[in-house]
């Protein structure tokens, strides 16, 4: 499955320095390929130490992890919703992804030209968020246009539809992002059809200099504050440092961010964070010829995880033989789990879990 999080922001605040530091380095996680999809795309491995212990165990011959992929979508502009700069290639790239890496400056540097002059946290996350407000007042007006003129066959459902885009228009115009807007059980379809791009999670990525990253400044502490206030989460990073560590060899990188106290890459960071943003999980599988990791969205019943793999598995899903990652690491082998009685044999019901190592039983 195929999940994209959207790297954004102003011109000049280090959007592709990011984009480029993911592509060399792979991740940072050692022997697994960076795939360059096509030229603003890449998928990358979702880090997960996981994966190195689950290898010892089974010693496949091939170790796949699962991956998410980033998008570098080009800078926005004020009056980008109008068609300003790239704006509408900016805003048609947005809706096709599942988040938003929104990147925030935080750094001061006098080399580095500031689009608005100045470096502001605060007003640079409003712009954006005003343009992605913008054009989603644009879209549920035009569909209100729309719906408005087929009620005028009197019947019910499309007067209901009517109410509903203008309750979201008068939500809309009065500044508020459609992640605040109430609905009832029965409009949620109607919304998810829209495909609005203020309803998309958001990431904030405070990109700082290396004295921010260590220390801390006062722009991180205001991109934090509006985190908090929208439900966002946030990583802090300096992308340029993950461009300069990224040509280092894997066991460079790992010392370099010893000696710096960290415990793990901003590109990790982002990682992780675009993962868990959009509430997703890892489960295992393995055969003789690979161990691999597999991306599925928190609460997927197991034929739909089976899915994942082969539409077939879930058409012919009959049952999923489930080994807990925990069990497994305790107890050593595959034999000692289903000795010690840990081994659990699941139906169509199963929510599967993350860190599950499941075998899939399937009829053709």
């Amino acid at each position: 499955m195929g999940f994209r999080c959207g790297i954004v922001g102003l011109p000049n605040v280090g959007k592709s320095t990011l984009f480029n530091a993911i592509t060399a380095a792979g991740a940072r996680v050692a022997n697994y390929p960076f795939t360059t999809i096509e030229p603003q795309v890449g998928a990358v491995a979702v880090p997960d130490d996981r994966l190195k212990k689950l290898e010892t165990i089974f010693k496949p011959p091939s170790v796949l992890p699962t991956t998410i992929e980033f998008v570098d979508i080009a800078g926005l502009v004020k009056n980008a919703s109008k068609g300003e700069g790239l704006g509408n290639q900016f805003l048609a790239h947005i809706r096709e992804v599942d988040a938003i890496a929104h990147v925030v400056r935080c750094f001061q540097n006098d080399d580095v030209m500031h689009v608005e002059g100045a470096v502001d946290p605060q007003r640079d996350i409003g712009i954006v968020e005003t343009e992605l407000m913008l054009k989603d007042l644009e879209t549920v007006e035009r569909k209100f246009h729309e719906t408005e003129k087929k009620s005028k066959s009197g019947e019910k459902k499309i007067k209901q539809e009517v109410g509903f885009y203008e309750r979201l228009k008068a939500h809309l115009s009065a500044g508020k992002s459609v992640g605040s807007f109430s609905q009832h059980e029965d409009e949620k379809e109607l919304l998810r059809d829209l495909h609005l791009l203020t309803k998309k999670p958001v990431m904030f990525i405070a990109n700082v200099d290396e004295g921010g990253l260590l220390k801390g400044n006062q722009h991180i502490s205001i991109v934090k504050e509006i985190a908090v206030r929208t439900g966002a989460t946030i990583a802090v990073i300096d992308a340029d440092m993950e461009a300069e560590i990224a040509s280092l060899s894997y066991d460079e990188r790992e010392e370099f961010l010893r000696d710096l106290g960290l415990s793990e890459s901003g590109l990790d960071k982002v990682i992780h964070g675009g993962y868990e943003l959009l509430h997703l999980i890892t489960f295992f599988t393995h055969n003789e010829k690979e161990l691999r990791a597999w991306t599925i969205p928190r609460g997927t019943k197991a034929p739909q995880a089976a899915g994942v793999i082969h539409s077939d598995f879930e058409r012919g899903f009959i049952r999923a033989e489930v080994i807990k990652y925990a069990d497994l690491i305790s107890c050593g082998s595959e034999h000692a789990v289903k000795e010690q009685g840990r081994f659990a044999v699941h139906g169509h019901d199963y929510i599967v879990e993350d860190g599950d190592v499941i075998l899939f039983r399937f009829h053709v």
